[in-house]
């Protein structure tokens, strides 16, 4: 069930407010939907609980419930309560307010729009796994068994650095999965991406450094690199991935260099043998920190996933980033960093005074279980199987949309297509406009930071559990164009 004080519960209703007591409680439902607190298939509290919390007579609460029923907003189901109504996002009942929940919380410019995200998963929505897939009553056991085997030690503060069993968990991974010789030592637990690379920020670098991006990029990287004070500076991407040499001539003193070398985010390339051997040639006589995200690296559908670049490090450069939020679901708020052994204390140092007990126990232990007892990898291995034929049907039933017009850019790897367009950043407008139909489609060029106009739609696959949502966006896209 919702929390009732999202429909503003805690906030009395006032009797001399002018308006009625039910109709100012239909309102403030309205109200609620319109904002994004209150979501299709959210269950409202009960006629009787709602009228005790108000303060008010149930009749009340139960003439605004038949008003928002008899309008379509509210759905019934008997003994399993009142939800509210699972077909409003789509219902041209509510097509104002269906308009508002998609737009209201859009971003205040352009340039955030690929940090955005809805208030309820879309199709097509970036950086989200296949999550009707995900085990939940393996993961609900897993919970079950830890809070019943709970000792009064567990009740304390987790270790600082992340939790022995998890630690030593994803060192034994990384070591089979992505080459990455390390000790459970070398691994500090985060809540994320951000937080991984603040951490490498404080424990390594230094103001006013200059930092390679790839660009276009990840926004997040260089809004963190700049805030840490650091000066990002744009490389181009190829075919090949970060262009090195280029690199070096625009900024040979780098100190930094961020890089998603197995899918680059977010054009989905590999970054090449001959090139991951130039930056960590360069690296390590420059003496620079390759941070590496590996935010999707297990899912590559052409051949074995390729070793992370970490594993080709032999002079302790490469600051390995993962994640769970790609792998797992988004909601686990739980990732890593592997750092060259010669580096473990000046991590554990500013560990101990930024990030203490960062991520909760329980989390950690279920997910140190979830690896120790191969549920991770069989996870992993499914879900393998599961994108690459989910993107075989979202192209074909895509392409059918598009009829010719245009076509998608398959890559070897990564959670998500991109779409080319004709024109001059015409993505922000065209993503804009899929928005409004329900499409949680990115405009390409918010990633740039060079001022390029190429113009494209970046759109995952992961959710698309039917081929219907696919086909209607190739039709919008073929209609606008």
């Amino acid at each position: 069930m919702m929390p009732a004080n999202a429909l503003g519960a805690l906030t009395p209703l006032a009797p001399q407010g002018g308006e009625p007591l039910y109709r100012q409680l239909y309102d403030r439902v309205r109200g609620s939907l319109a904002a994004g607190t209150l979501a299709p298939g959210d269950r409202v509290p009960s006629a009787r609980a709602l009228a005790k919390e108000l303060g008010v007579a149930r009749g009340t609460v139960e003439l605004a419930y038949e008003l928002l029923a008899s309008e379509g907003y509210l759905l019934a189901r008997g003994q399993a309560g009142t939800v509210i109504n699972p077909a409003l996002q789509f219902s041209a009942a509510a097509p104002s307010l269906a308009k508002e929940r998609v737009q209201e919380p859009s971003a205040p410019s352009p340039a955030h729009d690929m940090l955005w995200r809805p208030p309820q998963l879309l199709p097509f929505q970036m950086g989200v796994p296949a999550l009707d897939a995900f085990p939940r009553k393996i993961w609900a056991r897993l919970g079950a068994r830890y809070l019943r085997g709970m000792q009064t030690a567990d009740l304390d503060y987790p270790p600082p650095h992340g939790l022995p069993a998890l630690r030593s968990a994803i060192a034994s991974y990384l070591q089979v999965a992505r080459g990455i010789d390390c000790g459970a030592h070398q691994v500090f637990v985060t809540t994320g991406y951000r937080s991984s690379l603040q951490l490498a920020a404080l424990a390594l670098m230094h103001r006013g450094e200059r930092a390679w991006v790839e660009d276009p990029g990840y926004p997040p990287t260089r809004q963190l690199l700049r805030e840490s004070g650091l000066v990002p500076v744009p490389v181009p991407v190829d075919a090949q991935g970060l262009d090195v040499d280029r690199g070096i001539a625009l900024a040979p003193d780098a100190k930094v260099v961020a890089v998603t070398p197995a899918h680059q985010s977010p054009l989905s390339m590999s970054l090449s043998l001959p090139r991951r051997q130039a930056l960590l040639e360069w690296a390590g006589a420059q003496g620079a920190w390759v941070l590496e995200d590996d935010y999707d690296g297990e899912y590559r559908y052409v051949s074995r996933p390729l070793p992370a670049l970490a594993s080709l490090d032999r002079r302790g450069r490469v600051l390995y980033a993962g994640t769970f939020s790609k792998v797992l679901f988004p909601g686990i708020r739980l990732a890593y960093l592997v750092v060259p052994k010669a580096q473990v204390a000046a991590f554990e140092r500013v560990g101990h005074i930024f990030f203490a007990a960062a991520t909760p126990a329980i989390t950690q232990a279920m997910v140190a279980s979830f690896m120790a007892e191969g549920h991770f990898s069989r996870h992993i291995q499914r879900m393998r199987g599961l994108y690459a034929d989910r993107r075989a049907a979202t192209i074909a039933a895509l392409e059918r949309g598009l009829q010719g017009r245009l076509r998608a850019e398959p890559q070897p790897g990564g959670m998500h297509l991109v779409l080319r367009l004709p024109g001059e950043r015409t993505d922000q407008s065209l993503a804009s406009k899929l928005l409004a139909h329900g499409m949680a489609v990115q405009a390409l060029s918010n990633g740039w930071s060079s001022g390029s106009t190429d113009s494209a739609l970046l759109l995952s696959f992961t959710n698309c559990t039917t081929t219907a949502h696919a086909e209607q966006l190739g039709a919008l896209i073929r209609q606008t164009l």
